[in-house]
């Protein structure tokens, strides 16, 4: 199948073969190949063409399956096939060539991708063609010589022959029912049932050898053939037979249409302006709030419902918008899981977020929450799934959501859906591999999730919703650390910074110890407001009231008086009656305190706890005298009890019954740390070098790849290099042996692999630089190979490689 589509290719334009290359990112995704044959081989991939058939729309599937169904199908056998003029037909069948899935062979014979024929196992409810019957080893050439016979065929000639006349006879409708006017009573239903409701079915084995029976008339002329002795099969050819001609699979070229209701642009407008501000803020009162407490898991995985809700009352938002954030969040790597905390912390990650500029923080949302494997408003039964749970459904959840919004984007100008189920029928047109159950439960899900977010206003795609469904980019998976080309894509940076435009970086002071913001503050504003006052509403007018509570609460996380003031003189005029509040509540913070001891010693003689109280070496324990009998150290029992051991006293420990509690102990067993390694030197595109640190002890940094080539940039190259021809075979162990003359022979081998077979191995260089590489092609003395660390093309000279590994 690689041969027909590679001898396809060749004969293609620049135009098309650009097309192909924009329609398929997979298939110059890093390494991206530079010959016709290495792009014939991504191509044909069986698992790339399966993930291209689901973003396909409905006719192009139905042309599909209708061309695997006929014997040798062609673009005018089709479209009479489908019962469609040719004009509406070529166009999609045009749309399958852009995507290398089907292309016209000779005699313009359209050829299918092999994982397109894999993913049917019975189009159109067909069975396999005759021939793979006939040319069955449980088929005898007496069997076969007898059927001919059957069928008032000559049975002399060799089997090929014979096989070619009764394919020819049984594919022929007016000989099959010219065949039925002589079979027994039942045969003609017997055949319906298999042509409809097959192309297998249980039967009664017995039948097939019982004379006169229908069973065994059908067996004897070939219409039914039995893999085993309860089952029959239909060929496909009969079936047609038996269906007419006036039957015609389905083939739907417009998709339906979807109601639609008129509104108001400036208001969608405005709107996404109110929703993108407050989402960023959320997500950030989320962040802080799990960075004083810690969010707990459940034993089965995913966070309770309890702490859900205390996360929504504590931060201010509903649960639907704590179930989402919190999930995007973590998709987002801005949480993850701590062990010494016992819950989901913010991560390192998130200390740089809350640095950036506002539209960059929400681009990093968007991305998330556009590749998230979970339905966050999802209901089953009536209940939401768990927060951050296993959902099986997995990576379709985020081809739901990829294929709603791109349907509303479709939408004319200043209108909204006006309803959702026919709105999930046209999602069902361009996606139709989805699971129906699975859209109909995630598409409102994925709407609603999508109006939390900013993207979908009364029914209708805002522009920064839009931005999100027109992405080209490859979105990634949830497990991705980062997508940096969604995050950056210059669509989406241009509308999330118009879409922050408007927030609000100052509030006006009432003296009745208020802060108003008229219109959706900044992240910045409303957290330093969250510090110190209690919000009391939001939406066009954002409230917050200070308390002599919540100004205490914020001098007890740590923040000075005098800082406070300045930053809220910052964003706006301090109100008397504010200050003073502030300068109350601060002198009277710490009027009470309250120390966290490790233990406490006692003896009934004052003079030994004073000794012990002076003695230098026991100063680390940070001994205080209480009473003359009681003393407390700030480390804990079992230290305090080794270091006074130490010091030559003789300690006991006491029970909170005050009983001596003396246990035998074990000795601790030293876990043998491992050294940290010295690091590994790579190489980044332009000849840099870096490296990489112990990945136990720091987390390495995300290098960026360069990204794909241009498809139409990539076409050019392709073609160049096919017209050139490349120099392979013999000349590649010739050119090795002479020039890599520092490697033994079996490494040269391997290294010819390298070149011949495209296969990975690992290369050291004589200045120490080590790199992984494949897909390697000779110039002159260099071998100009794919290097995975820098993420491109490099050339390494051969007479340079001091040694080559396997590398898997």
């Amino acid at each position: 199948m690689e041969d027909h589509l590679l001898g396809w290719l060749r004969t293609l334009d620049e135009d098309r073969l650009a097309r192909i290359l924009a329609n398929r990112p997979d298939a110059i995704a890093p390494p991206w190949p530079r010959r016709l044959d290495t792009l014939a081989q991504r191509l044909g991939d069986g698992l790339a063409v399966m993930q291209t058939l689901q973003r396909l729309p409905l006719p192009c599937l139905q042309l599909a399956e209708a061309a695997l169904a006929l014997p040798l199908p062609t673009a005018g056998r089709l479209a009479a096939f489908v019962d469609a003029p040719p004009a509406e037909v070529d166009p999609w069948l045009g749309h399958l060539y852009d995507h290398a899935l089907a292309w016209p062979g000779d005699g313009g014979v359209i050829r299918l991708a092999e994982g397109v024929t894999r993913w049917w196992s019975a189009p159109l409810g067909l069975g396999e063609p005759l021939d793979h019957y006939l040319n069955s080893w449980t088929i005898s050439n007496d069997a076969l010589r007898a059927l001919a016979r059957n069928l008032g065929l000559p049975a002399q000639g060799h089997k090929r022959r014979t096989i070619t006349r009764v394919a020819e006879t049984l594919g022929d409708a007016t000989r099959v029912h010219g065949l039925l006017r002589d079979a027994p009573e039942g045969t003609a239903a017997l055949l319906d049932r298999f042509a409809w409701d097959g192309p297998a079915l249980p039967v009664d084995g017995g039948r097939f050898v019982a004379p006169g029976t229908p069973e065994k008339w059908c067996a004897d002329h070939g219409l039914l053939f039995r893999p085993s002795w309860h089952v029959a099969e239909i060929p496909r050819e009969v079936a047609l037979c038996l269906r007419g001609a006036d039957y015609h699979p389905p083939f739907a070229p417009e998709p339906p249409e979807v109601p639609t209701i008129p509104v108001d642009p400036e208001e969608v407008d405005h709107l996404m302006t109110l929703a993108a501000p407050h989402v960023v803020e959320r997500a950030a009162a989320l962040l802080d709030n799990t960075s004083k407490s810690p969010l707990p898991l459940l034993k089965t995985g995913g966070v309770g419902v309890r702490e859900v809700r205390r996360m929504a009352k504590e931060t201010g938002c509903d649960e639907d918008e704590t179930r989402l954030l919190l999930e995007i969040c973590t998709v987002a790597r801005l949480l993850a899981w701590d062990e010494q905390s016992g819950g989901l912390v913010p991560t390192e990650r998130f200390d740089r977020w809350r640095l950036d500029e506002g539209a960059a923080r929400l681009r990093v949302l968007l991305s998330a929450w556009w590749r998230m494997e979970r339905s966050s408003l999802r209901k089953s039964d009536g209940r939401y799934g768990t927060v951050l749970g296993d959902d099986p459904a997995g990576a379709a959840v985020a081809r739901v959501r990829r294929a709603v919004l791109p349907v509303l984007a479709c939408l004319p100008a200043g209108t909204a859906y006006a309803d959702r189920d026919g709105l999930l029928a046209a999602v069902h047109w361009h996606a139709p591999l989805i699971e129906r159950r699975l859209l109909l439960d995630c598409g409102p899900a994925a709407l609603d999730e999508a109006s939390l977010l900013g993207l979908l206003v009364n029914g209708a795609l805002t522009d920064l919703g839009r931005a999100l469904a027109e992405l080209t980019a490859h979105p990634g998976d949830e497990s991705d650390d980062s997508v940096p080309m969604v995050e950056h894509d210059p669509a989406l940076v241009e509308v999330s910074t118009r879409a922050l435009a408007s927030v609000r970086r100052s509030a006006l002071f009432g003296p009745d110890l208020t802060a108003v913001v008229t219109g959706p503050p900044s992240a910045e504003l409303a957290t330093l407001l969250d510090r110190v006052a209690e919000r009391e509403s939001r939406g066009a007018a954002s409230v917050w009231r200070f308390t002599a509570e919540s100004v205490r609460r914020a001098l007890d996380r740590g923040h000075d008086p005098d800082e406070l003031l300045d930053e809220l003189a910052a964003v706006g005029a301090i109100p008397q009656p504010l200050e003073y509040l502030i300068r109350d509540t601060a002198r009277r913070h710490g009027e009470v305190t309250v120390t966290t001891v490790g233990c406490v010693i006692q003896a009934a003689d004052p003079a030994l706890l004073a000794e012990i109280t002076a003695h230098r070496r026991l100063t680390r324990l940070g001994l205080r005298l209480l009473a003359p009998t009681v003393l407390v150290s700030a480390a804990g029992a079992e230290r305090t009890l080794a270091a006074l051991r130490e010091a030559g006293y003789a300690p006991v420990p006491v029970s909170d019954t005050g009983e001596i509690t003396i246990r035998r102990t074990r000795p601790a067993e030293l876990a043998g740390g491992a050294e940290p390694g010295a690091g590994k030197l790579i190489l980044l595109p332009g000849g840099q070098v870096a490296e990489l640190s112990d990945p136990g002890l720091e987390t390495p940094p995300h290098l960026l790849a360069e990204p794909p080539p241009d498809p139409r940039e990539h076409a050019r190259r392709l073609m160049a290099a096919g017209r050139a021809g490349t120099e392979r075979g013999g000349r590649t162990w010739a050119v090795i042996g002479r020039m890599a003359t520092r490697l033994p022979t079996a490494q040269q081998s391997l290294l010819g692999f390298v070149v011949d077979r495209g296969v990975r191995a690992g290369i050291t260089l004589a200045d120490g630089l080590t790199a992984t590489i494949s897909h390697g092609e000779l110039k002159g003395g260099a071998l100009d190979a794919w290097c995975e660390e820098a993420g491109d093309y490099l050339e390494f000279p051969l007479a340079e490689i001091v040694e080559v590994r396997g590398a898997f």
